[in-house]
């Protein structure tokens, strides 16, 4: 890992420990929780808050009044807004993401979940997602939280990230394995 991003991701996690550790004293993990999902759609949906938080062009002043603003109309909850405040003020809202990141690692950890990160060739459906999970779950021996995403260059199938095991059960790798079983024999 390069010095810059374990610096980012050490600042992120003194902050998750802080808004975990509030959460647990507060009995809001459950509000905590909502507020990540709602920031990390955010993120993803909205080029402008990604350019707030990462441009040094905007004032410590304008980000403070602009992430107010985000996390007043978002209805976070106190200890995610003051957070926000926080970094804002101490110019830390680059590593927003990876604070998302580690704070949902810390909520799982808690819960006794695990995340599997899928990526599929179309959109899952609710119940889809929901088999997903309880086959997932078989396996793995704890709940599972489903993470679904679209990538059309699968072709079909599914591809699972569970921690550290992955599987591949895509058209486009079957189409590589062959390509290659191919090459060898030729």
């Amino acid at each position: 890992m390069s010095e810059p991003a374990s610096i980012s991701l050490g600042i992120a996690q003194r902050y998750a420990s802080a808004v975990f550790g509030l959460a647990i004293e507060t009995s809001a993990l459950d509000a905590v929780e909502n507020d990540v999902d709602a920031l990390a759609a955010a993120l993803d949906e909205s080029a402008d808050l990604r350019d707030l938080i990462s441009n040094p062009v905007y004032s410590r002043e304008q980000q403070s009044a602009a992430i107010s603003a985000v996390a007043s109309k978002m209805g976070l909850s106190a200890t995610v807004a003051n957070t926000l405040a926080l970094m804002a003020s101490k110019r830390r809202l680059f590593v927003l993401p990876q604070l998302v990141t580690a704070l949902r690692e810390k909520i799982a950890a808690h819960k006794g979940e695990v995340t599997a990160e899928v990526v599929s060739a179309t959109e899952l459906t609710q119940a889809q997602k929901d088999k997903l999970a309880e086959a997932l779950k078989e396996s793995v021996g704890k709940t599972v939280k489903v993470n679904a995403a679209v990538d059309e260059t699968l072709i079909g199938g599914l591809v699972v990230k569970v921690g550290s095991k992955m599987i591949d059960t895509s058209i486009r790798s079957k189409l590589s394995a062959l390509q290659n079983a191919m090459k060898e024999v030729g």
